[in-house]
């Protein structure tokens, strides 16, 4: 089933500054460039200017997510990743990138891709107070209440034990 696409008003703050676009067919994201040079010393962080402001239509977010091949070959990190664009936000995207490698500076140079953004239907809420939420099969578990780390118990545990 394939979406009808959504149309985004796009406003360039930086005149020469290419559009958004795809790298493949079906990639849920399109790229984001920076428009200033910059170099990161190991544990710093910058806010870089995309030359972009978008208008999204009411009841859609569009979301600035990382790029892998920056995090697995440099250590790039967005700070507040995902970045949330509202609806009704109208100025330049920008995106607070951090190098955490904690050896070798990074050095983005004008126009290198930094993020992706990821346009998405939100749902509007209305929040009911009550004095007792229903239960759940999880009831109040996070923060590593499923486990999967080798440091922690884990539910197989038991049989892995038999036999020493």
């Amino acid at each position: 089933m394939t979406n009808a696409p959504v149309d985004v008003l796009i406003r360039r703050t930086a005149p020469d500054v290419p559009l958004p676009s795809r790298a493949h067919p079906g990639d849920a994201g399109t790229d984001l460039i920076t428009t200033e040079a910059a170099e990161l010393a190991p544990g710093e962080r910058t806010v870089l200017p995309t030359g972009i402001a978008i208008a999204l239509p009411d009841g859609y977010a569009a979301f600035v997510h990382p790029r892998s091949g920056l995090a697995a070959r440099y250590g790039v990190a967005l700070v507040n990743a995902p970045g949330t664009v509202d609806a009704g936000y109208r100025g330049e995207i920008k995106v607070i990138v951090v190098n955490l490698d904690p050896r070798k500076s990074v050095r983005f140079e004008r126009f290198d891709r930094i993020a992706q953004l990821v346009v998405q239907r939100v749902e509007t809420v209305r929040f009911h107070e009550v004095a007792e939420l229903p239960g759940s099969a999880r009831s109040t578990g996070g923060f590593g209440s499923s486990g999967g780390h080798a440091g922690e118990h884990h539910p197989y545990a038991p049989y892995a034990l038999k036999g020493q």
